[in-house]
């Protein structure tokens, strides 16, 4: 678990990428304003109040993806489900002090993810 990283990884930099070549400027790995300080966002769009996360298949429990590991599996099964519940605790956080959330799978194509984000950025600025 110590290997994982909490930033840059590769999703998130392909992410990243793609939102920069969609002239979208934004922070890294940070806490939004109005919002609990241990709650971190992968990429924060303050203007449009945007949060955006980037999640794992495994460590977010993705339904298409997702798996929980053959040993110490009742374990890993609470280990999981807490982060889960820990990723809708943060939703409704943020929710309720005015950003919109948006997750994006490391699955997903980043391409397409950051063309869904641009639109939403459109749709909050007006």
């Amino acid at each position: 678990m110590r290997r994982t990283g909490r930033r840059d990884t590769r999703p998130e930099l392909r992410l990243r990428r793609a939102l920069h070549r969609r002239g979208l400027r934004y922070m890294v790995d940070a806490t939004p304003p109005g919002t609990n300080r241990r709650r971190r966002v992968d990429v924060l769009l303050s203007g449009a109040r945007i949060a955006v996360f980037v999640d794992g298949g495994f460590w977010h429990s993705c339904p298409e993806h997702g798996r929980v590991p053959k040993n110490n599996r009742e374990w890993w099964r609470c280990k999981l489900d807490g982060v889960v519940r820990r990723d809708r605790d943060t939703d409704a956080e943020l929710t309720a002090a005015g950003w919109l959330v948006v997750r994006v799978w490391e699955h997903e194509d980043p391409e397409a993810a950051a063309d869904r984000i641009v639109d939403l950025v459109r749709d909050r600025r007006r």
